[in-house]
């Protein structure tokens, strides 16, 4: 996450591409937030595992794994690809990195309570 110029260099921290990666997918319509990462023992060394970003980097590319609660009726394909391009989007427009791949879990729905009348 170093990019070297002639001028210097600048270095990108993983928890800005949290970030990032965060703020854009709750930017789109259907997402409810972000699911808590669930894992074992490795869970506790990886970053952004309570926000529901897991980000790799490797030779300037990105790699990140994204964990959704969507709202109710919503189409979870439309919306999961949307995720996808507007994360990728982001990533290149804000950091100019790379993506190889934007991988989606859905982890729950978040249904409304009904309200009951008497």
């Amino acid at each position: 996450m170093t990019e070297e110029r002639e001028t210097g260099k600048t270095t990108v921290a993983p928890d800005v591409l949290i970030a990032i990666a965060k703020m854009a997918a709750l930017g789109v319509p259907g997402v409810s937030r972000m699911a808590n990462v669930s894992g074992g023992v490795n869970r506790l060394l990886k970053r952004g595992i309570h926000d529901g970003v897991r980000i790799d980097v490797e030779d300037n590319i990105v790699t990140a794994r994204l964990y959704l609660v969507l709202k109710q009726d919503v189409n979870i394909r439309e919306v999961s690809r949307d995720v996808q391009a507007q994360v990728a989007r982001a990533i290149r427009e804000m950091i100019g990195m790379d993506v190889d791949r934007i991988d989606i879990h859905i982890e729950d729905i978040d249904y409304e309570e009904e309200a009951t009348t008497a």
